[in-house]
This record gives C-alpha cells, structure tokens and sequence, in this order.
C-alpha cells in the first residue's frame, strides 16, 4: 500500500512537472509571438501624392516630397501640400524614370542646398540618362533657383527602365551616386567605359575627388566607385563608416551589399536571380573569384527600395542600428538587425496596409518616415508604441 502511494504521488509530480514545462514552452511563444508583432503605429501626415518618390526634412517640420512624374512639392507640418516647385530642369518621365531621389546639404540650415537626380533626356531626343542635380530652395520655400546638373550618367540609351538614382553624402561631403544598368545595357556593369550599372562618387561642384579607387586608370571612368550592380534604388551610409546598398535581382536575388571602392559586385556574371522567364542568366552562377559577394540575398524578389539605418531609441533599445528597406512587390517595410556586417534577424512591417513602400528616413525626431508608391500615395510616421 505505501509503495502504490510512493508511485501516485510519483506520477503526481511528473504530470505537474510536465505540466509546468508546457506552460513556460506556451509562455516563451506567446512571448515570441509578442516581440515579433508589429509594434508601432502608422499616422496618416500626407495623401494624394501621385508615386512619391523620396522626401527630405527641411525647416520647422517641413518635408520636401518627389513625384515620379516630375513634380516637387512640400509638405507642411500640418500636413497640408503645396502646388508642384517650379524651377526643375526638364525631366523624361516614363516608365520607372522622372523625378526620383532628393537630399539635403548637411548644411541646408544656412546654404538652402539640396541635390536630387532624374532621369535627363538627350538635348536631341533619342535616349536618356540618370542626371544628378544641386539646387537652392528658396527662403520662402516656393521655388527651387540655381539649379545645376553635376553630373551625367554616360551613354544616354533609349530605355525606360533601371535609372537606380539613390543618393548618399559622406561624412566627409562627397556625393554617392547609385546608376542602373539600363535593362538593355546589363553586360555594360561589368565595362569600365560606361557608367551603367554602377556607383559613382563626386564633389559637390561635380568634380572627381582624386583618391577615387580609377583615377588615373587607363580605359576607366575616375567617376566609377564600384561596379557590377544591377538596379540600385536604395543607399545609406552605415555606422561602420562605409556605404551600403541594396539592388533590385531579376527574378529574385535582390542584393544588400557594403560598398567598398574599386569592388565589383558581379552583375550579370554572377546573381541568385533568374531571367523573368524562368532562364538562367549567363553561366546561371552564384560566385566567381574577385567577384564580391552580398550580405543578403531576397529570393523570391522584394523589390526594395529605400533603406535608412535607425540611429535613435524612438522605438527602444532594440532597433537602435536596425536597417530599414522598404518593399515594393513585397509591400512591408522589413527591419533588419544587425551584428557587425552580418544579418541576424528580420522582421516584416506594415504588411497590413498592403501597399509598395517606396522609401523610409528617419527624420529629426528620431522617428521613421515613409512614402508608399501608389497614385494616391501616403507619408507616413512610425509611432512608437
């Protein structure tokens, strides 16, 4: 009789024992389920933009905002918007070209400068080109004056797709510039004579700085940084002190990459994608010696555009140094936390909206802004929970 008793209260244990474990496995989960919900809120600041583009934080909670149609316009803090800047060059909309990506001077507070690249038409008609300009806002806010285009992407060919045209200073106040391949022209990113399919460093003035990783290289353009890249549309400079990317694959493989100078990062040699219809692109490779290698490969495809690193604690210890890209065909703004160079974690949000996300910053207030690429397209804020 005492050794029955031994035995249920034996059974009694390991059943509350067991018990107590699928309790804290449930917990750990719902837990999990937690942290990896969407924890912030989206606020409505903006609506009726036809495809924005990009925006840039100017005065006193004011937002500059492109239109791919070839319009500039600002945003209020109220969120009221203007009628379209007058003052741009001429601009070849069509396709995945026209007005495209804008930035501030570091100094914007007291030289009113800004840069924003397009998609230029030849003076003769016949082809066009990724165009990088700089221009002043005026002090009303009402006009942009002075403009000058800087540089030129070279040849300009007939197509309406892969214009890339993400742009980037450096701490040091050069100006990074991301070029499409041009779609037609990919076997150019792997040339040296074209500035298809690559990233170009400039001076403000347009000038080549002269530690350039080309300069002085025979048959080389001294504008070239790095090349090899397919359809680069987002770009940001990263707390390790170098740029980084992401580009568009094909039929997947789009690519984050840490930009170094002189590299080639082995567009259409080597990729993760394949041709749209299903075929393999070349040798149908992943990776050749003296070919660089990405950090992150997305297939199936994204479609990112516009990436920013979160530099502040808005959001909680958690997401200081996260990446953000947005997602077109993907239709999220993906967090991507980091160690070093290496990806550790990701994590979808706003996939609730349901609409391509064109471009993310973070603004002044340390929180993340957003524009969605739709014909009555949205700016949106992130608020913290």
């Amino acid at each position: 009789m005492a050794l029955r008793g031994l035995t249920r209260l034996r059974r009694w244990l390991w059943l509350h024992r067991t018990a107590g474990l699928c309790l804290g496995v449930w917990a750990l989960l719902l837990g999990s389920a937690t942290a990896h919900a969407n924890p912030v809120r989206t606020e409505v600041l903006a609506q009726g933009l036809e495809h924005p583009w990009a925006l840039a934080f100017i005065d006193g909670g004011q937002m500059l905002v492109t239109e791919r149609a070839g319009r500039l316009r600002v945003v209020q803090a109220d969120g009221r918007v203007s009628a379209p800047l007058p003052g741009l060059p001429e601009i070849d909309e069509g396709g995945q070209g026209g007005l495209l990506d804008l930035i501030t001077d570091s100094a914007f507070a007291s030289n009113r400068t800004l840069y924003f690249c397009f998609s230029e038409p030849a003076p003769a008609g016949g082809g066009n080109s990724t165009a990088l300009a700089s221009a002043r806002l005026a002090a009303d806010a009402r006009r942009i004056e002075q403009v000058r285009v800087i540089f030129r992407q070279s040849p300009k060919v007939g197509s309406r797709h892969h214009f890339g045209c993400r742009i980037v200073e450096a701490p040091d106040g050069h100006l990074f510039l991301t070029l499409g391949d041009r779609f037609s022209r990919m076997d150019d990113a792997q040339t040296l004579d074209n500035h298809h399919g690559k990233v170009v460093r400039v001076a403000k003035d347009g000038s080549v700085p002269r530690d350039n990783p080309l300069v002085g290289r025979a048959g080389a353009l001294p504008e070239i940084w790095s090349w090899g890249h397919r359809n680069p549309q987002g770009a940001a400079w990263g707390p390790d002190g170098q740029l980084w990317i992401h580009d568009h694959g094909p039929r997947g493989g789009d690519e984050l990459n840490r930009v170094l100078p002189g590299r080639n990062y082995g567009w259409p040699v080597i990729t993760h994608g394949v041709n749209y219809i299903g075929t393999r692109i070349g040798e149908g490779i992943t990776e050749r010696a003296g070919m660089e290698q990405p950090l992150l490969h997305w297939t199936p495809s994204i479609a990112p555009s516009g990436m920013a690193f979160l530099r502040s604690q808005r959001y909680g210890p958690q997401w200081q140094g996260n990446l953000f890209v947005g997602a077109l065909r993907g239709q999220h703004l993906l967090r991507l936390q980091l160690e070093g160079t290496r990806v550790v974690g990701q994590q979808r949000l706003l996939e609730g909206l349901q609409q391509r996300i064109r471009d993310v910053r973070e603004g002044p207030d340390g929180l993340l802004y957003v524009l969605t690429d739709e014909r009555n397209g949205q700016l949106l804020r992130l608020l913290p929970p």
